[in-house]
C-alpha cells in the first residue's frame, strides 16, 4: 500500500524533521523532510476471510469475540473491546488484561461478579485471558466489573493493569449507583487480590491512559475531552513511590501541567518545538465535586489544555503522549490531524516530536492516532482512531509511516462501510507477537510473523 499521498511530521515552514527512536524513543534530530518510500512489512494482502488485512508472512488468530461464552462460565465476553496490556504467563505465555468500554447503552455487558464489582448497575470493566506460547485460550474471566465506559489504561512496573474510566457521570446519572471517573488496579491473574477499589486520589475526570515513571513511581495521566474546556495532562505523585500492589491505595498528589506561555498545545505547530521549566500545579479539587477538574482555578496564569489527549507510554527516560487531533471549529487554538509529545521529568522538558499532516485519502493510514506503544524493530505502533478504513500503522524511526494492519470489519453496508477502529494495540512480553483489539464488533488477535525483519 503506498503512503505517498500522506502528509506526515509535517511542519509549517521550509524543512521537515524526523524523529530518532533510537532504543526506546530518544532524541529528535533534525534533517530534511521524511521520505515516504519503503518501510516497513510490505503491501497488505488481502485476508480471504475478511477479518484482518496483514502483509505477507504475517498471520493472526483470534482469540476472542464478544457475545461468545467465557469459559469461566461468568457469562457473555463483554462488547466494546478497548485498550489492553500484556504481562509474562507461566512457562513462556502470556497474560492479556483487556478494558471493555461499555456505557450503559453497553450491547453486552461485565458479568458482575462477587467480590469484583464496584456499582451493579456499571457494564464496563475488564477481562483477563491467559495464553499458552503457542497463543492458545487457557482461561478467560471477568478480571473488573461495575465500572464505567473503561477505555485506555497502563501497566505498572510491579505487574498489574490501571484501568480507567472515561466518564464523569455521578451516582444517580444514567442508573449508577456511585461515582464514576476514577482509576482502578487489577491484578491480571488473581483479580480477588485488587478488589474494585476506585483510586480517587489519583483523580475524577474523562481518564484516557496512563503511563509510570519506573524510577520515580510518578504515574502520568491523560484526559481525553474533546469539546471545551479541553484536557489536561496530569501527574500523580504517590505517597508510596516504591509502589506494589495495593501502594496507590496510599493516595497522594495529583498534578496538572503548565506550559508557560502556552494554554492550548494544539498552537503548537512545529516539530522539535521545546519547552523547558515545565510546572505542575496542585488541583485545587481531585475528586470534582462541583466543578470538572479541566474547569477549576489554577490562579491567575490559568493551566494547558489539549483536545484529545489519549495514548500514553513511559519510553527510556521520558514519557510519550498523544492528542489525536485538534480542530479550530471546535475551540482548539489551531488545527492538526496528530500529535505526540515528549516529557523529559529529569530536564523538565515538553517536546512536540510529531505532527500529522492533512489526510487526502481516509483509506490510508497515517491519522488520528490513538493508542501508541514501541515496536520490535523500532520506532512505534500506532491504532488509528479516524474516518475511513482502519489500520494498526507503525512509524519507523526515520519517520516513514507504513500500515500493518487493515480491518475489514464492514459493520455498515456496502455503500457506507463503517469500520471498526483499532485499540488496545500491544506486544508479548518476547516481542513475537502483536496483539490488538477491533473495537466493535470485538474481537481480539493475535499477530504473528518476521517482526524482526525490517
Amino acid at each position: 500500500m503506498s503512503t505517498t499521498r500522506r502528509q506526515v511530521l509535517a511542519r509549517t515552514g521550509a524543512v521537515g524533521a524526523g524523529i530518532a527512536f533510537t532504543g526506546a524513543l530518544s532524541e529528535l534530530f533534525a534533517g530534511s523532510a521524511a521520505a515516504q518510500g519503503k518501510a516497513g512489512y510490505g503491501p497488505l494482502v488481502p485476508d480471504p476471510a475478511g477479518l484482518l488485512d496483514l502483509p505477507k508472512g504475517f498471520r493472526y488468530k483470534v482469540l476472542s469475540r464478544e457475545g461468545d461464552d467465557l469459559p469461566s462460565g461468568e457469562g457473555k465476553v463483554p462488547s466494546n473491546f478497548d485498550g489492553m496490556a500484556t504481562f509474562r504467563g507461566k512457562r513462556g505465555g502470556t497474560n492479556l488484561v483487556r478494558n471493555h468500554e461499555n456505557r450503559v447503552t453497553g450491547r453486552v455487558p461485565v458479568p458482575t461478579v462477587e467480590g469484583i464489582t464496584y456499582d451493579p448497575m456499571g457494564k464496563g470493566g475488564c477481562t483477563a485471558l491467559e495464553l499458552d506460547r503457542h497463543d492458545n485460550v487457557l482461561s478467560e474471566r471477568v478480571a473488573i466489573a461495575g465500572t464505567a465506559v473503561n477505555c485506555a489504561g497502563g501497566p505498572t512496573p510491579w505487574g498489574t493493569w490501571l484501568t480507567c474510566e472515561e466518564t464523569e457521570d455521578k451516582a444517580g446519572t444514567n442508573g449508577y449507583t456511585k461515582d464514576h471517573g476514577f482509576i482502578f488496579e487489577v491484578d491480571p491473574v488473581d483479580p480477588h487480590r485488587t478488589g474494585a477499589v476506585p483510586l480517587t486520589a489519583m483523580g475524577r475526570f474523562q481518564h484516557e491512559a496512563i503511563a509510570v515513571d519506573p524510577r520515580r513511581g510518578v504515574v502520568y495521566e491523560t484526559e481525553d475531552a474533546f469539546l471545551k474546556p479541553f484536557g489536561l495532562f496530569y501527574r500523580f505523585l504517590p505517597k508510596k513511590p516504591e509502589g506494589g500492589r495495593g501502594s496507590l491505595r496510599a493516595g497522594g498528589t495529583l498534578q496538572a501541567m503548565r506550559v508557560p506561555g502556552v494554554p492550548d498545545l494544539s498552537a503548537i505547530q512545529e516539530t522539535g518545538a521545546s519547552f523547558k521549566g515545565i510546572e505542575w500545579v496542585d488541583v485545587p479539587d481531585p475528586l470534582a465535586a462541583r466543578t470538572p477538574i479541566r474547569d477549576q482555578d489554577f490562579g491567575p496564569k490559568g493551566i494547558t489544555h489539549a483536545q484529545k489527549l489519549e495514548g500514553c507510554y513511559w519510553g527510556g527516560q521520558s514519557v510519550y503522549f498523544v492528542s489525536s487531533f485538534a480542530h479550530s471549529a471546535e475551540g482548539s487554538a489551531a488545527d492538526h490531524f496528530g500529535q505526540i509529545w515528549r516529557y523529559d521529568p529529569s530536564e523538565r522538558r515538553l517536546t512536540l516530536v510529531i505532527v500529522f499532516g492533512p489526510s487526502t485519502d481516509i483509506q490510508l493510514p497515517g491519522e488520528s492516532p490513538d493508542n501508541i506503544c514501541l515496536a520490535p524493530s523500532g520506532g512505534l505502533m500506532v491504532a488509528e482512531d479516524g474516518g475511513g478504513a482502519q489500520h494498526v500503522y507503525g512509524l519507523t524511526r526515520r519517520g516513514e509511516v507504513y500500515a500493518m494492519a487493515r480491518g475489514q470489519q464492514n459493520i455498515g453496508t456496502p455503500q457506507e462501510p463503517e469500520w471498526g477502529e483499532f485499540a488496545g494495540v500491544c506486544f508479548s512480553p518476547d516481542h513475537d507477537t502483536m496483539y490488538v483489539n477491533c473495537y466493535t464488533p470485538g474481537t481480539t488477535f493475535a499477530v504473528t510473523g518476521p517482526w524482526h525483519r525490517t
